[in-house]
């Protein structure tokens, strides 16, 4: 059985990492990149990043706990000091590492409305489970998101 990454120590990885880089994201860009991992974890290796569900929310897919905790700096990039959010796990192997970095670099270099309009393409993932707002805050099929792009 593979043990899955937890989805906000997972966004805490990211944060810092994009702090300590100096290239500070925001939630939305956080819940796309998120997405995207998991999008590649599922096409790549088979199987999932984390297993905290995707919901479809109208800016598109999002992680509930960890938009909640980093909700407060609404869409301005999220600074914290970081020994507030020093992620507490370590890496199963360097290759999920670098996948991960790999995309946290690609993401953040896009405008955070780019990554919005990706994640709503014309009957991808986000686009069948939220149609058009009846499945709001409804959790993304994970072969849906697997097969998305």
């Amino acid at each position: 059985m593979y043990d899955a990454y937890d989805a906000l120590e997972l966004a805490k990885y990211i944060v810092t990492k994009c702090i300590k880089d100096g290239c500070p994201i925001s939630n939305l860009q956080l819940q796309k990149t998120l997405y995207f991992i998991q999008r590649q974890f599922l096409k790549n290796k088979g199987h999932v990043a984390f297993y905290d569900e995707i919901q479809a929310w109208q800016f598109g897919p999002v992680v509930r706990n960890v938009y909640a905790y980093f909700c407060a700096f609404g869409g301005m990039p999220i600074e914290f000091p970081l020994e507030y959010i020093e992620p507490k796990f370590s890496w199963y192997n360097d290759d999920d590492k670098r996948l991960v970095d790999s995309i946290v670099e690609k993401c953040r270099a896009l405008d955070p409305w780019a990554l919005v309009n990706a994640t709503h393409r014309k009957d991808g993932a986000w686009d069948r489970t939220y149609h058009a707002g009846t499945g709001f805050k409804q959790p993304i099929n994970v072969e849906w998101i697997k097969n998305d792009g």
